[in-house]
């Protein structure tokens, strides 16, 4: 599994998440409230998470990459991936990757 993450302005949240459920189809988010202390200090972004199969990884990234984008003179973030092990859901205690590759492979990839 791929933890991509993105730090982006607040206006392009729902884009981003639009932009990357038009790739990868539905893939779950989480988004935190954070402040940039980069260039210019105290700016609202916004940190969105997602835990995504690595077969999706590089272009969820490429998706937040192109939609996030607005040409602002304060920039308009960051995206990275890092590979995370061992995530379970915490009601089931299932792995997720169970889960992520049952849907991958019911969708005849």
């Amino acid at each position: 599994m791929i933890k991509v993450e993105a730090v982006v302005i607040p206006d392009r949240v729902e884009m981003v998440i639009d932009a990357v459920e038009a790739e990868a189809g539905h893939v779950g988010v989480t988004v935190a409230v954070a402040t940039g202390y980069g260039h210019q200090r105290d700016v609202p972004e916004a940190l969105l998470t997602f835990i995504v199969p690595e077969h999706k990884a590089e272009k969820i990234v490429a998706a937040i990459s192109d939609t996030a984008r607005s040409e602002n003179a304060s920039g308009d973030g960051l995206v990275w991936m890092s590979s995370i092990y061992n995530v379970r859901h915490n009601r089931t205690g299932t792995p997720l990757h169970e889960y992520v590759d049952a849907e991958y492979l019911k969708a005849g990839a």
